[in-house]
């Protein structure tokens, strides 16, 4: 099957750390490579940002990425890229129209991805499937004035969410957000992302350690969403252990990041400095070296759409201790894989971590369930399965196509 990927900001080619580049790239070059892996011929479609950038570059793992010209070629942050989702889309459509490579199926990741998806699609006939990666009814009502959506994005995810031929959820909680939005049930279908097996297991190298401390793991982007200072606050509570904080700009960057220097002004307000590691961006397969050396990962988002750093550090063998929004709710069994506590609230975030640390028994039993959940459930292997049953759902039926002047 011919399958096309629309990733209109996070290209499946960029570097994992930045404002807008994040669980979506590692989630569209994954799951491109499996659907490669399983047969499919498969091409993704991202937005050109830089003069340079070739039309076509062969990816590694065998699937293509297209640089699509739409909007200036440079950077430009996600949440201003809407003008240029018409250009997008139309240029999907007259490539398809007169090339001689059309794919039987659309996947958008990401609203705006969506809009250009289903215009495309309508003047094509191609079906469309549709995966948010987050949605705005969540975004506002966490982020509130600060919330940098552009005008109209709710009413655009609701219009797809009844336009496309599926919409995939990746979530329980994502279901019940969409349904309360007004998109039908009969619509989704849970597929859940995946999590590189080979990448990320518990044998192979390990971080260094600060001699015998507990190490307390927590990775993602520096943003004030994924509770980096909550994680620091509980660590204040847990006498002896060590937090290693993974994700940001390089190293060598971090003195200039402003919410990195408010991280360290926190530990030193706390009085844990000497116990807070700001690690900066590490290349996505140096990773497990790092989930390796950990006892625990602390993952306490305000709100995650997913969250793939619990599932990379469950197929690592290493429980986690996360905050009870969004995929975790899913992904994390409470009491089994590791424990789920209230977001913003350090006080029940290090009480979990002071009790897991100091219990070694219920520690092994975690680790143990949490690397035989990963791998039964989360292989990216059955996400390409499960969604080649969806594609071929919807390939069936192709859609009429729409003349457009």
């Amino acid at each position: 099957m011919r399958v096309a990927m629309i990733s209109e900001h996070a290209s499946p080619l960029a570097v994992l750390g930045g404002e807008d580049a994040g669980g979506q790239n590692t989630h569209v070059a994954e799951l491109s490579a499996a659907l490669v892996a399983a047969g499919h011929d498969v091409r993704v479609y991202t937005r050109r940002d830089a003069v340079d950038l070739p039309v076509t570059v062969r990816a590694p793992d065998g699937f293509d990425v297209v640089h699509v010209p739409a909007g200036p070629a440079e950077p430009v942050a996600k949440d201003e890229l809407l003008p240029y989702m018409a250009e997008f889309g139309a240029w999907l459509a007259e490539r398809w129209r007169t090339d001689d490579w059309q794919p039987d199926v659309v996947h958008a990741h990401f609203w705006m991805s969506g809009l250009a998806a289903l215009a495309a699609g309508r003047r094509t006939g191609v079906p469309v499937v549709q995966t948010y990666h987050a949605l705005g009814t969540v975004k506002r009502r966490h982020q509130g004035a600060q919330d940098t959506s552009p005008p109209g994005r709710v009413r655009h995810e609701r219009e797809l969410g009844r336009s496309v031929d599926r919409v995939v959820a990746q979530c329980q909680d994502e279901v019940g957000e969409l349904v309360r939005m007004g998109v039908p049930r009969s619509r989704m279908t849970i597929v859940p992302s995946g999590v590189n097996l080979g990448t990320f297991a518990p044998l192979g190298p390990a971080a260094e350690r600060d001699g015998d401390r507990p190490r307390i793991l927590t990775v993602g982007r520096l943003v004030e969403r994924k509770g980096f200072q909550d994680v620091i606050r509980a660590t204040a509570l847990v006498p002896g252990a060590e937090c290693v904080v993974v994700g940001g700009p390089p190293a060598g960057l971090l003195e200039t990041d402003p919410y990195a220097r408010r991280l360290r002004a926190l530990a030193d307000s706390l009085g844990v400095a000497d116990r807070v590691k700001l690690i900066g961006a590490v290349p996505r397969e140096e990773m497990g070296r790092w989930y390796r050396s950990a006892d625990v990962l602390v993952a306490a988002p305000w709100y995650e759409p997913f969250g793939l750093t619990p599932l990379e550090a469950m197929a690592c063998g290493v429980p986690v201790i996360g905050t009870a929004v969004g995929g975790l709710i899913d992904t994390v069994v409470d009491g089994r894989t590791g424990d789920l506590v209230p977001a913003r609230d350090p006080q029940a975030l290090g009480a979990a971590v002071q009790r897991l640390l100091g219990d070694r028994i219920r520690r092994f039993a975690y680790a143990t369930a949490a690397l035989e959940r990963a791998r039964r459930c989360y292989s990216w292997s059955t996400t390409a399965d499960r969604l080649t049953e969806v594609y071929g759902e919807v390939a069936a039926v192709r859609r009429p196509t729409r003349v457009v002047a």
